[in-house]
């Protein structure tokens, strides 16, 4: 699959970009800000804009894509948008048979339990996803200087939905198919990484400043499993995207015993949960890396005083990192308090600048 260069990766916004410059662990005048999950859930004027949509639908509407990516850039001083999309969207658009279930997650008709059903998993093409294409294209256009995260999943995540059949606790029959049919798990993870990669060349060609992958769940790995089931493919998804010359990031979810090997995946940036504090994550990350997070999600239902302290608390762990991009230790949850966002992405501003 082939990548237009011409994207515009060197606008003069772009170009001084504090996100962009983080990632890239250049000096920047501020810390950089974004949220998972920033586009969505807890906005009103997101849930008015899916209001009757289902969301796979609102993920297949160019329109809605825009709207919805753009509406937190307004209302938060963030340094980035994220591209509005779910980590399905690919499998949907290679035909697997699966919907995502309100207050449930992704759920798949015909799980994957043998060879024949993973051989269902046929490579993406970019004419698949032309609703990503344009969407992204079009936030470009509106973005101008403000640097937009396309993103998917990660192979082991996606993995665990397919085999699960939907969400699971202990990812039992991923593990076990993952220990006891080792030859079936890496032909799984193989055609799932190639899709990870088509997808995100897709939205790098249309114009995205930068990637993130998003393996949530791969923290339920031993680090000796991870090294020798996962590792080999989520390096090979960055290698791939590295020719791109966008920054990628690296996020999972109680990761902390992982977290060197993320450092050895091949990102340039390694995400992280509000488990273990920055200082020490970048003793584990180890050098040449960046870091991102890592506010405890539930801390913005706290009194103002209490986030404004550990937000400051994250900023100092975050400056023994080569660079550092403040987010959430995971995505906003639903019924956070708009307002606060916005008053935490104006407080990561002026607490670190000059």
């Amino acid at each position: 699959m082939t990548v237009d260069a011409d994207v515009p990766q060197d606008t003069p916004g772009l170009r001084e970009s504090a996100f962009l410059k983080a990632c890239r662990r250049e000096p920047v005048p501020h810390t950089p800000v974004w949220f998972m999950r920033q586009a969505g859930r807890s906005l009103p004027e997101y849930l008015k804009a899916r209001e009757g949509v289902a969301m796979l639908e609102a993920c297949a509407r160019p329109d809605l894509i825009v709207e919805i990516t753009m509406q937190p850039v307004r209302r938060y001083a963030v340094d980035a948008a994220i591209f509005f999309s779910d980590i399905m969207v690919p499998l949907r658009a290679i035909g697997i048979d699966l919907d995502i279930e309100p207050g449930v997650g992704p759920v798949i008709a015909d799980p994957i339990r043998d060879a024949a059903d993973a051989a269902r998993l046929r490579p993406l093409e970019p004419g698949d996803v032309p609703y990503v294409t344009e969407a992204v294209r079009g936030l470009v256009d509106e973005l101008g200087g403000t640097p937009l995260i396309g993103f998917a999943g990660g192979p082991f995540t996606l993995a665990s939905y397919l085999i699960e059949g939907g969400p699971s606790k202990n990812h039992d029959h991923t593990k076990a198919l993952m220990y006891g049919r080792p030859e079936l798990w890496a032909e799984l993870m193989e055609r799932l990484a190639d899709i990870t990669i088509a997808f995100l060349k897709v939205q790098v060609a249309a114009g995205a400043s930068a990637v993130q992958v998003f393996d949530s769940w791969v923290g339920a790995v031993a680090p000796e499993d991870y090294r020798a089931a996962v590792l080999p493919h989520t390096s090979r998804i960055f290698a791939e995207i590295e020719p791109l010359g966008v920054p990628r990031i690296h996020f999972g979810v109680g990761t902390g015993e992982l977290l060197g090997l993320m450092g050895e995946a091949g990102a340039d940036v390694v995400g992280v949960d509000w488990r273990v504090p920055l200082d020490e994550a970048a003793l584990r990350v180890g050098p040449g890396k960046a870091l991102q997070g890592n506010l405890d999600p539930a801390l913005l239902f706290a009194p103002w005083e209490v986030v404004e302290r550990r937000a400051r608390d994250v900023l100092a762990r975050g400056r023994t990192a080569e660079g550092h991009v403040f987010n959430l230790g995971h995505g906003v949850l639903p019924s956070t308090d708009p307002d606060v966002l916005a008053r935490l992405a104006d407080l990561v501003h002026e607490a670190s600048a000059g």
